[in-house]
């Protein structure tokens, strides 16, 4: 069983940026690969960022390449998402997301396991 809470989620203005926290409980974190989706509303959930079990390699939805980083860290049970140079279309909950098979996660059919999700919201 894996729990995630999200943070760092809130309003900013378009242009500015956000870091998103998502801390893991339990020993094997490393086990997983983690990512990050979003839903706006009246929308359904897509797929932003992904990271493997290492943090070696990662990637990104077309829609945020080159504005948001995803990364991890193994030590404190942790994966972030950030996001610069925000637009008013990514204004989302954000949700973190924890697969235990294959390589890559690319679609919400396939995490096992999601956090709460954050809300974010970018003013034009």
């Amino acid at each position: 069983q894996v729990q995630l809470v999200e943070s760092g989620g809130g309003l900013v203005q378009a242009g500015g940026s956000l870091r998103l926290s998502c801390a893991a409980s339990g020993r094997t974190f490393s086990s997983y690969i983690m990512g990050w989706f979003r839903q706006a509303p009246g929308k359904e959930r897509e797929f932003v960022a992904g990271v493997s079990r290492s943090g070696g390699s990662t990637y990104l939805a077309d829609s945020v390449k080159g504005r948001f980083t995803i990364s991890r860290d193994n030590i404190r049970n942790t994966v972030y998402l950030q996001m610069n140079s925000l637009k008013p279309e990514d204004t989302a909950v954000y949700y973190c997301a924890a697969q235990y098979s294959g390589s890559r996660m690319v679609s919400s059919s396939e995490p096992d396991y999601w956090g709460q999700g954050t809300q974010v919201t970018v003013s034009s």
